[in-house]
């Protein structure tokens, strides 16, 4: 056994011939050309409505809510283009060079987007603040809006008449679990003891119940709120804004190459003034609304 091993290794050390040596050359030098050839022809496709690293390349998929709300995007049909988001989602595309036709949108709940694993989206636009805690699963854009946070009470709530944030912490208070609203009530009014609920609805629910006095939301989602999901509620202040509040962005599937493509778009767009354009056209606040600051 160990003359025939001796054998083998004698034969597999044996140079080839030099006819061979120029064919196996010949096919290394084939397969080399062939990748460089290949990675030459993605690299030059990024960036461009057939990146690769698009969900489906020449298309601009994008995560909402199902459903959607205004002043957001309006009459629940983000492919109208009407609202603050979708309008931003539709300027975004042409900046990148994507047709109108070419968006595609894809409904998820909050709670989807914002979880960590793969996404069915190249990006999400729901009014998704940016944290340090999602941000260790998730990957944002640069910030495109800032909202001011609004107080919303039923008629007969304490808030009502509240001048300072002595009087509003007197209130009994609801909002939705894992939100900045949540935050916002503990790290900026020192509420420590607010109501937790699932959902927004349930919130609305505790205050139409007597259960809660009032609740906190940005200032645009207050006002559709106010106007559509509980008209007999109100804005009774608004409240200075969070520092620890990085403000809204667009939301990738985490270390997602896209994102510097997609910040160089929206940095153009924000350039151009459209941020400031769309914010007039559906993020009109009432000017006498008071404000409470400390």
């Amino acid at each position: 056994m160990k003359n025939r091993s001796a054998a083998r290794a004698t034969t597999l050390a044996k140079p080839l011939p030099a006819r061979s040596m120029a064919a196996l050359s010949l096919r290394v030098f084939g397969a080399v050309i062939a990748l460089m050839a290949l990675t030459t022809a993605l690299f030059a496709q990024e960036r461009t409505v057939n990146d690769p690293n698009l969900v489906t390349p020449g298309k601009l998929t994008v995560g909402t809510g199902d459903p959607v709300y205004a002043p957001w995007m309006l009459n629940n049909d983000p492919a109208g283009g009407e609202g603050f988001e979708n309008g931003l989602v539709y300027a975004l595309a042409a900046e990148m060079g994507f047709a109108p036709g070419d968006v595609v949108w894809t409904g998820n709940s909050f709670d989807q987007t914002i979880a960590p694993g793969p996404k069915d989206f190249d990006f999400a636009i729901q009014q998704i603040s940016v944290t340090g805690a999602r941000a260790q699963v998730v990957t944002f854009s640069d910030v495109y809006y800032q909202p001011e946070k609004a107080v919303i009470a039923l008629p007969g709530s304490p808030v009502i008449d509240a001048t300072s944030f002595d009087d509003l912490r007197t209130a009994r208070w609801g909002v939705t679990l894992g939100t900045t609203d949540a935050d916002y009530l503990e790290n900026i009014l020192g509420i420590s003891d607010a109501a937790v609920y699932s959902q927004q609805v349930d919130v609305f629910l505790a205050m139409q119940s007597g259960q809660i006095d009032a609740t906190v939301f940005a200032l645009p989602s207050a006002l559709f709120v106010t106007a559509v999901q509980v008209p007999d509620a109100e804005i009774t202040a608004l409240l200075p804004s969070d520092a620890n509040d990085r403000g809204h962005g667009l939301l990738f599937e985490y270390d997602n190459p896209l994102v510097d493509w997609v910040n160089d778009a929206l940095t153009n767009v924000i350039d151009a003034g459209t941020i400031e354009e769309l914010k007039a056209t559906y993020l009109v606040s009432d000017p006498d609304l008071p404000v409470i600051s400390e």
